[in-house]
């Protein structure tokens, strides 16, 4: 029995690492212990009544085993910030007054297409629409929005130096017309983090390791 229990425990510890690893985008709306107690008792349960040779009482004894190490997380948690902080992780401030954090993107294995995805589930639908925007400990998204929010639809022309030629052509913008845009601003592709495109022309373009700026380009389709 007391096997049983060490093999539950190192399962556990294993997973929470494994998932705390994998980043935000994977826990969803738990922490990342609640989530890895969700798969490991949902598994230990169904060994026992699925495999008659496993005796019952060893499913039993695991599933409590869970439940005791819940206990002493959510102690640790309460009592001791660190530990907190080790186990459930931090708020990943992704967007900041200089525009998109790409470091804090990386560290939670997101990129610019989960960021923006994450905001229009959250109702903004420009990268100006805020003042700051960051991932719970969580994964939910949360931000600090301006006053007034764009009335169009922004698009993602350049994501990290690549083109995404789809959204350029429904903008109405001729790869030309984006390559003097970049002449203007004395940038070559490989050096955009992001840049995007509303209906109205508005563009939203960031460098790397710079303040983001708020600029016009040729007329572009309305959609």
């Amino acid at each position: 029995m007391a096997l049983v229990f060490i093999r539950t425990a190192i399962i556990f510890i294993t997973l929470l690492i494994i998932m705390r690893l994998m980043g935000k985008s994977q826990i969803g709306e738990m922490q990342p212990f609640e989530f890895v107690i969700t798969l490991v008792i949902a598994e230990l349960a169904c060994i026992p009544m699925a495999d008659s040779s496993i005796p019952l009482l060893y499913g039993i004894i695991a599933i409590v085993a869970i439940f005791v190490l819940h206990q002493i997380v959510w102690l640790l948690d309460l009592w001791f910030k660190p530990v907190k902080t080790a186990v459930c992780g931090k708020p990943s401030l992704v967007i900041n007054k200089d525009g998109i954090d790409e470091y804090q993107l990386k560290s939670n294995n997101l990129d610019i297409g989960d960021l923006i995805e994450s905001m229009r589930v959250a109702g903004y639908f420009s990268l100006d629409d805020v003042y700051y925007g960051m991932y719970e400990a969580n994964g939910s998204f949360s931000a600090l929005a301006k006053e007034e929010k764009s009335q169009s639809l922004s698009v993602l022309v350049v994501d990290v130096g690549k083109v995404d030629k789809k959204n350029l052509a429904m903008c109405g913008i001729e790869q030309s017309d984006l390559n003097e845009f970049l002449k203007k601003q004395n940038a070559e592709l490989k050096d955009v983090l992001v840049m995007t495109v509303n209906g109205e022309g508005r563009v939203y373009f960031q460098k790397k390791g710079e303040k983001y700026k708020i600029l016009e380009i040729g007329a572009t389709n309305k959609w």
